[in-house]
């Protein structure tokens, strides 16, 4: 008798074997643990590496995202694809939460987990019964717990990683000073300013529209938040109409055989990501008194869409239930300023963002690297983003640090301040979400200045997020928000020709006139919506704004405006990026020159 025919055997999960598959289509590998994480991927969601090249080949095309795979975007796989994908997948119930409760019985099942934790808090673990503490690839865990560390060792390289060749890999690093995007005329391989020397720095616009203290917040209610949305679409339409000569706007939810035009903000129907299919406008409460009504975008071949974006459309509404879209009017940015009596010395910038890790005495990190970079450049201002004390850091989340959060803070700060004293640059800090010792809310505001030296006062600037900032008549928009990262994860497009994802939600920045146009907003922003339309709007277009990101660095001149991602200071267990600028306004007359010569991204 013929024995039965075994079924093939999986291939077992290995990083030559994921690495194989991924060559097949193209993909490779950006960073060094990437091979690692995505081993750590098919074994925490059950997948082989056949399956896991299929899903992130799919994911990568659709997200428009490089085929080289690093630590960054395979976090936005797993949360947007393999966690989702998990959810939807039934899984096997213990017998004891089967079948109906009441309050009596999840009370008990309560009492039991709490009971069983317990026990093992005052039991030893046998070898293989130890629990894999929970992490993730922004927080690994060290394998050794040195919870006796001092807040001057809190931002070390070896906290960064779970050995201790993380300093050794960053300080024998062969791409120090490598500049890896560049703009405009570079003059030469040095740059250097002035060390400040007649750089006139100051926020822009009265004081009243810049936020510099701190406010009440948590006391907003619906209704304030649905004013301050309604005044934004009116604002908006009115520069849609003048601008496109349109005429008077129609009710949503009126039929009409005729093309009509109506106002409103783009939602989507369901509480899910905005899809094609799913796409509402909510329309201006003076003509539409707020209804909804679904898009039909079948008719349209270019359009670039997300929650929150106020659009002005012309289309067919011929039952009231449904509108077929045939043209979208795209926003208008706000005219650039143009200062009475502008500097004609050029000035050179420096801006870098976190996280900023602090060195101990033993080995030294990029921000140490950073300030020397500033002593030998000499920049007239050095613009740092945080977080400077990450909330997300490790020894943050499991209490280890011995001073408080204040303490370790200003620590950082002295070294940055002291460090780069005798360079004489204006230094300018803007705070960000993530600072673990600073308010969590957006808008955010300054720093509270602590006792600076005599020397230090005049050249230190604690800046809100976001800001707007002029130098020498030269305007900057700066936010440590991941705008990109947050607006790249719910935008739609649909391009007849090749688009770039990045350039598109910079210019819904600059055409929403906001620096947060995205609503609902992100989960990890708490927006203050009454403060909101006070600080962070646009009040004129920058001439240069920075938005740094987790995603990839660039350099990008988007409608006359030039857009710097620098990337953050620290990647991981390695050093990361910071840009650097060359501004200088041209006094020439005639058609306008953007004032930004020169930009480049270099590795610390």
């Amino acid at each position: 008798m013929a024995e039965p025919e075994r079924a093939e055997e999986p291939e077992p999960v290995s990083a030559e074997a994921v690495l194989r598959e991924l060559r097949l289509f193209e993909l490779c590998c950006r960073d060094e643990d990437v091979p690692t994480r995505l081993v750590e991927l098919c074994l925490s969601h059950g997948l082989g590496p056949v399956a896991l090249a299929n899903e992130l080949l799919a994911f990568v095309t659709s997200k428009d995202f490089s085929t080289e795979l690093s630590s960054h975007s395979l976090d936005a796989f797993e949360h947007e694809v393999l966690i989702k994908r998990s959810s939807r997948v039934p899984q096997k119930r213990d017998n004891r939460y089967s079948g109906l409760h009441d309050i009596r019985s999840l009370q008990e099942l309560l009492d039991e987990e709490e009971e069983d934790e317990l026990l093992d808090a005052y039991t030893t673990p046998s070898k293989n019964s130890q629990k894999r503490p929970n992490s993730t690839p922004e927080t690994p865990r060290p394998k050794r717990n040195l919870s006796s560390r001092s807040p001057y060792a809190l931002f070390s390289p070896s906290s960064f990683s779970p050995s201790v060749t993380p300093s050794q890999k960053y300080s024998v690093r062969s791409s120090r000073g490598e500049v890896v995007a560049s703009f405009g005329s570079i003059q030469g391989p040095s740059w250097s300013g002035h060390g400040g020397c007649g750089c006139t720095l100051r926020l822009f616009g009265p004081p009243e529209e810049n936020l510099t203290k701190a406010y009440k917040f948590m006391f907003q209610n619906a209704l304030d938040v649905r004013e301050v949305l309604s005044w934004r679409i009116e604002e908006l339409g009115e520069a849609l109409r003048n601008h496109h000569h349109l005429e008077d706007f129609t009710s949503v939810s009126l039929p009409a055989q005729e093309p009509v035009t109506v106002l409103g903000q783009i939602g989507c129907d369901a509480n899910g990501k905005l899809n094609a299919k799913s796409v509402v406008l909510e329309g201006d409460r003076e003509h539409s008194s707020g209804g909804q009504i679904p898009l039909d975008l079948s008719e349209l071949r270019d359009y670039s869409l997300f929650p929150g974006q106020v659009v002005a459309l012309e289309g067919t509404n011929s039952t009231g239930r449904r509108m077929v879209v045939s043209r979208l009017y795209e926003g208008v940015p706000l005219p650039f300023h143009t200062p009475p009596e502008p500097a004609s010395e050029q000035r050179m910038l420096l801006v870098a963002c976190g996280p900023t890790p602090h060195p101990d005495r033993h080995r030294y990190d990029p921000l140490s690297d950073l300030v020397t970079v500033i002593t030998r450049d000499r920049p007239d201002a050095c613009i740092m983003f945080g977080p400077f004390l990450d909330a997300k850091h490790e020894q943050v989340e499991n209490c280890q640090l011995l001073g408080s959060f204040s303490d370790v803070f200003k620590l950082c700060l002295k070294m940055i301040i002291e460090g780069t004293r005798s360079a004489g640059s204006q230094l300018v800090f803007v705070p960000s979400a993530r600072d673990v010792h600073h308010d969590c809310v957006y808008p955010q505001p300054p720093f509270c200045s602590p006792e600076l030296p005599k020397e230090d006062k005049q050249r230190v600037h604690f800046v809100s997020d976001p800001c707007t900032l002029e130098v020498d008549g030269i305007v900057l928009g700066l936010t440590s928000t991941d705008l990109l990262f947050h607006m790249g994860a719910e935008e739609i497009s649909s391009s007849s020709g090749i688009s770039d994802r990045f350039t598109r939600i910079l210019k819904h920045i600059l055409t929403q006139r906001s620096y947060y146009p995205l609503y609902p907003p992100s989960e990890e922003l708490n927006i203050d919506y009454e403060s909101f339309y006070s600080y962070a709007s646009l009040p004129v277009t920058p001439d240069v704004l920075v938005t740094p990101s987790e995603l990839r660095y660039f350099i990008k001149e988007v409608l006359g405006c030039v857009c710097i991602n620098p990337g953050r200071l620290t990647k991981g267990t390695v050093g990361g990026t910071y840009g650097r600028l060359y501004l200088q306004r041209d006094n020439t007359g005639g058609e306008r020159k953007s004032p930004c010569v020169a930009a480049q991204v270099v590795k610390i």
